[in-house]
């Protein structure tokens, strides 16, 4: 789902508080201001004759409902990311998608494990635990290719120059250091210092993040 995109200041979050206050929210966190920033949140959500919580929750079924028709009929993978709710997810694929978290697939030849969620930060239902990490990436093993939501704790992929945020997994980059996967694919971070670099024999490849270009990046041998 898009909560936020701090590029165009679009997505659930602005229309339920305002854009202005998302605007507010992202200089304040690039100041690294995170107290006010909450505060600010706090106060301004205080402020709506509304259910911010419940108005958040029908955005994303709408979302959900909008990839549901997109996905219809296409053989996928899905697995979730921070901004997610694992469960809503599920119940909205069709059937020609495959739910995968901590699951390893065999596609052409490849070998590719799937590991969803996001990094414990603010609470969201997508976020877990960095043990609960560690635990998922011991269940797939080595493979060709690792799929994660987040990227690993090297700083040019997990920081966002826009949104002033750092989404690093210590666990991520572990496992890439003791199996060395041909590749690593991920997203979370919209605006990276760069979009990939290599690790050892692994390419670390930022391909979550489209909605500016509307591209997919395309993959096979």
């Amino acid at each position: 789902v898009n909560l936020i995109d701090y590029r165009t200041l679009e997505g659930i979050l602005p229309d339920v508080v305002g854009s202005g206050t998302i605007a507010e929210l992202t200089s304040l966190r690039q100041a690294n201001e995170g107290d006010a920033a909450r505060d600010v949140w706090i106060a301004r959500t205080a402020e709506l004759e509304i259910d911010v919580r419940s108005a958040v929750a029908d955005g994303m079924q709408r979302q959900y409902r909008r990839m549901h028709d997109v996905l219809s009929g296409v053989p996928a993978f899905v697995t979730f990311g921070n901004a997610d709710d694992p469960k809503l997810l599920r119940d909205h694929l069709p059937a020609s998608a495959t739910y995968v978290d901590g699951d390893v697939v065999t596609i052409d030849g490849w070998t590719i494990g799937f590991v969803g969620g996001g990094i414990p930060k603010v609470g969201s239902s997508g976020e877990v635990s960095h043990e609960e990490m560690r635990r998922k990436l011991g269940t797939i093993g080595a493979v060709d290719v690792l799929c994660t939501h987040v990227p690993p704790d090297l700083p040019m992929l997990a920081e966002d120059v826009v949104a002033g945020s750092v989404k690093a997994s210590v666990p991520v980059l572990d496992y890439i250091d003791e199996h060395q996967p041909r590749f690593h694919f991920f997203g979370d971070v919209h605006q990276p210092r760069a979009v990939s670099m290599s690790r050892g024999r692994t390419l670390c490849r930022n391909v979550g993040y489209f909605r500016a270009t509307g591209r997919a990046v395309e993959f096979g041998r």
